[in-house]
């Protein structure tokens, strides 16, 4: 496996909208989508700087990942993802090497399989994930005006 590309980084914040106005006041960020996931529990922030998006990631529930993060570790750097050109095959070399996995299967969301791989703490403490796919905006809400998942592909 070979890491193409960064596609995004994700930043644990515990307000978005505090973070929102911080981040596109101070580097004047333009918002591409503001999204819930509802099956990662979170809302986000998505902007684009050249090929790279930064996803600004609030919990939407105290079981999430993301607010287990902030609850450890505060805000910050929650994750960093990698382009790659098959996710199913890249989890497949990792085990051939030997390498503790957090998946050992894709998951699905916004048009992207993705994977979280190896623990953080083997990682220089980052949580890392691979993915293939191409990002696809959201389906509206039906309570109107956030989006959610849309269709993904498999």
């Amino acid at each position: 496996m070979k890491a193409r590309a960064i596609d995004h980084i994700c930043i644990a914040v515990e307000d978005l909208q505090r973070a929102r106005s911080v981040y596109e006041e101070t580097l004047g960020l333009e918002l591409a989508v503001e999204y819930v996931a509802p099956s990662e529990k979170i809302r986000v922030a998505r902007y684009y700087l050249g090929e790279v998006a930064l996803e600004l990631m609030e919990p939407t529930g105290p079981d999430s990942e993301v607010a287990k993060f902030l609850k450890r570790r505060g805000e910050g750097v929650f994750l960093i993802s990698y382009r790659v050109d098959d996710v199913e095959e890249g989890l497949r070399e990792l085990r051939q090497r030997g390498c503790r996995l957090i998946d050992n299967r894709p998951r699905q969301l916004m048009g992207n399989r993705y994977a979280f791989i190896r623990p953080p703490k083997e990682m220089c403490g980052v949580l890392t994930e691979i993915l293939d796919g191409h990002f696809e905006p959201a389906v509206p809400s039906p309570r109107g005006g956030d989006l959610q998942e849309g269709p993904s592909k498999g």
